[in-house]
């Protein structure tokens, strides 16, 4: 697996991290516990070094997880984790709102590091920016946790330019992580600039589109009822019809690189810049492997004019996040 540097930072990772959400919730129910210990010991024997998990997916278990199952290699691995959100301690729901305040980050990074069974977090991202606290003082929160020797790199999640450039003005930021993909370009407008501007790398979730990049899913696909896609826009069937030319696009590359839609896609991602690192997750070594796979695809200058050109011309439908959860994520500043 080759490795990427994310931006100035000392961090360094596989080109391809993997996404541990989906094992806990989210996408249907939590999976055996063995089968993903098993899943993401695979990983690190196929190279992946960089892992992604938060304390509320879960909550907790997912930390615990991954904390278990990359114990007889923590020295070779890098484990990601989030703060600021609270969890409901009744667990009538997974969270009550944004906490980002200064002693909430540093509960937060003690109890991580226990499940995680770490002497410090490698990179530590604030999961949503609390518009209750200002960002100097979650970055000055984190810059003492780095100075304890607890936390080693410092990032966000869904910030704005803005937001960023603050954050990085006291604690140099490592990496930022927001959703990108071919269906999700966002990012490319005010991000990216302002993270090549300041040498900060990028790792983008979702880079499959939740799975709908892969081919695999239709306007006929039913979820499991806890499958948390039920509720997004982008996936209604209509959506999911409507959308189904933007995998049409990537099958017709594929078939063109001897590859699938899903590696191509991440094709494209890798090939944007050299410290943009996607993390796709998913529950199954057959698709792991296929997602590692993208890392041998070398897509040429003439590919991706060629992708772009054909992409800007399918307007995607559907909004990524019913309105409640597009609230926290922040567009400006």
């Amino acid at each position: 697996m080759q490795k990427r540097k994310l931006g100035n930072s000392n961090l360094v990772v596989s080109a391809l991290g993997l996404g541990c959400m989906g094992m806990s919730f989210a996408y249907g129910p939590t999976h055996d516990k063995q089968e993903m210990i098993s899943l993401l010991r695979a990983a690190v024997e196929r190279g992946v070094t960089f892992f992604d998990t938060a304390e509320i997916y879960g909550p907790f278990i997912n930390e615990e997880l991954l904390g278990e199952a990359l114990a007889p290699f923590r020295q070779q691995v890098i484990i990601a984790t989030k703060f600021g959100f609270k969890p409901d301690p009744k667990g009538v729901q997974r969270w009550m709102g944004l906490d980002s305040r200064p002693e909430h980050i540093k509960a937060v990074a003690e109890a991580s590091l226990k499940r995680l069974k770490a002497e410090a977090i490698e990179l530590f991202y604030q999961h949503r920016v609390d518009p209750s606290v200002p960002i100097e003082e979650v970055a000055g929160a984190v810059k003492e946790l780095i100075w304890e020797g607890k936390v080693k790199h410092f990032g966000l999640s869904e910030a704005g330019a803005e937001t960023i450039r603050r954050a990085h003005g006291v604690q140099p930021v490592a990496a930022v992580q927001s959703e990108y993909s071919l269906w999700w370009r966002h990012p490319e407008t005010e991000i990216l600039p302002v993270l090549e501007e300041l040498g900060i790398g990028f790792v983008p979730y979702s880079p499959l589109g939740r799975g709908f990049l892969t081919g695999k899913i239709n306007e006929h696909t039913t979820f499991d009822k806890t499958d948390f896609r039920n509720s997004l826009p982008r996936f209604t069937p209509e959506a999911r019809k409507a959308n189904q030319n933007l995998v049409d696009l990537l099958s017709r590359m594929a078939a063109k690189k001897q590859a699938t839609p899903a590696q191509i896609a991440l094709a494209w991602l890798l090939a944007k810049k050299p410290w943009i690192v996607p993390i796709p997750g998913t529950t199954k070594l057959s698709r792991l492997e296929e997602n590692l796979g993208a890392a041998e695809i070398s897509l040429s200058p003439d590919d991706m004019l060629e992708i772009e050109t054909a992409a800007s011309k399918i307007p995607v439908q559907g909004e990524r996040y019913p309105e409640n959860l597009e609230k926290m994520i922040e567009r400006k500043s």
